[in-house]
């Protein structure tokens, strides 16, 4: 990972930081979305959080995205608005080398130049290696929402956590 670069991301990379996403959606528990997103909504969705202030980050190898990182509105409501919820996934093959940490930490940073209060992290259950990430960030539990969703013909439980930015 020596020519690893971590930036704000840009439109052109939404297809890849895309196909990262829609992995976790079609391969695993750990988003609730059912089905893939497809690339014209996830541009549509990267405008609208750039607009609003959000950043939305990208790991990437040479000119291979590997990673992406974001916050976006933790409730719709405005009062709710220096709280967000935040997002890390990887490509395949990227985890176990400190990337997660890596770009999670840069998001972290970039949430509090920007003078947000509050980070919250919704983590499907069982998801330990999510977990020990948002611990070793300084995240803590709150608590757990039983069987908050429904998905591959299972109920999985969710466990909240949250981070004091200022």
């Amino acid at each position: 990972m020596s020519d690893l670069v971590i930036r704000r991301a840009i439109e052109a990379d939404i297809p890849e930081m895309n196909a990262i996403y829609n992995e976790y959606i079609v391969d695993s528990h750990v988003s609730f979305d059912i089905e893939p997103w497809s690339d014209e909504k996830r541009l549509a969705w990267f405008r609208e959080g750039v607009v609003a202030g959000f950043p939305i980050l990208v790991a990437c190898e040479g000119d291979t995205v590997v990673g992406a990182s974001w916050a976006g509105p933790w409730q719709p409501k405005k009062a709710y608005r220096p709280s967000v919820e935040t997002t890390v996934v990887l490509a395949p093959g990227s985890e176990g080398h400190g990337l997660g940490t890596e770009l999670y930490s840069r998001l972290l940073d970039a949430l509090r130049t920007e003078g947000f209060h509050r980070a919250f992290a919704i983590i499907a259950l069982p998801n330990d290696p999510s977990i020990a990430l948002h611990r070793n960030l300084g995240f803590t539990k709150i608590g757990v929402l039983d069987e908050a969703g429904f998905k591959d013909g299972v109920y999985h439980s969710t466990l909240l956590m949250q981070l004091a930015l200022d």
